[in-house]
């Protein structure tokens, strides 16, 4: 148990230093504020594949952590990565005001609460029908991308957000109901694997589009608070995902004050889509 804790820990700080990453790596491309073709320069910046491969690295750790810990539990560990996003943001220039450091504080006291409340173990396989349907929900959740290019609006970055949200969530899931066989060759064949590597395309995409057109904490939010939210629904209603005896209030308590935390770090978050350009500036030098 202790072992999936920290792996949870890693990936956490992994998708959280990786979302700054990808961001610097869209502004010193130019494609911020830009049109989506504009995301091709994106091939020649290291910053955003550095990004890439550090929330690659988070996945592997949250995968691991899947295997032993509840969705509601690893997923709302990501979610509050935003606080590490707002964090790096600090110390490399960007402001966080003090309402942020005492919304850190609150989110981090929801995640001892759901550490605490949390029955680790194994979850229930799903149907095979099931597993071939999350790999067909990268189909209409991939359609975001036409309405974003159509509209420049703010409700268009936040479908792309939000689109990454359920992308992600449909990943997460595919890895905690994900069946390891004896021959890795095998893996063709299950479709939690298919499920994994599709939905996770779709949600770099529209998490990309995203950050090109708002901030990373502000983005990162909605895309963490829609994956946290339905995933944890997913694993408690269809999983089997379970709290410890008489744990449910505080578990209940934890999730609700864990989300806010992180929502609360991106409000009070100031100054961090100025600050960056600046930031992708020192770090080219």
């Amino acid at each position: 148990m202790a072992l999936g804790y920290l792996f949870a820990v890693l990936a956490t700080l992994a998708s959280g230093s990786g979302s700054i990453l990808e961001s610097m790596g869209v502004r010193r491309a130019g494609a911020y504020g830009g049109r989506s073709l504009d995301l091709i320069a994106l091939r020649g910046q290291w910053l955003y594949f550095l990004g890439l491969g550090v929330n690659l690295l988070g996945f592997v750790c949250a995968s691991a952590a899947l295997h032993r810990l509840p969705l509601f539990l690893v997923q709302s560990m990501l979610a509050f990565s935003v606080g590490v996003t707002a964090m790096i943001s600090a110390l490399m220039g960007s402001r966080l005001r003090a309402q942020g450091w005492a919304a850190l504080g609150v989110g981090a006291a929801g995640l001892v609460l759901l550490g605490v409340s949390a029955q680790p173990g194994p979850a229930q396989p799903l149907p095979p029908q099931w597993r071939w349907g999350l790999v067909a929900i990268a189909i209409p959740v991939a359609s975001i991308v036409l309405y974003a290019r159509r509209h420049r609006h703010v409700w268009a970055t936040v479908a792309l957000a939000f689109g990454s949200g359920v992308s992600y969530s449909v990943v997460g899931i595919s890895a905690r109901t994900l069946h390891l066989p004896d021959a890795v060759w095998r893996l063709v064949l299950e479709p939690a694997a298919w499920s994994i590597v599709l939905n996770g395309l779709v949600a770099a995409v529209l998490f990309a589009m995203a950050l090109q057109r708002g901030g990373p904490t502000g983005v990162t939010a909605i895309m963490f608070t829609t994956n946290t939210t339905l995933s944890s629904f997913v694993g408690l209603v269809y999983l089997g995902d379970t709290v410890r005896d008489g744990y449910v209030a505080v578990a209940t308590t934890g999730f609700v004050v864990a989300i806010a935390g992180a929502i609360a770090v991106a409000h009070f978050s100031a100054n961090t889509r100025q600050k960056e350009p600046a930031m992708a500036s020192a770090m080219s030098r």
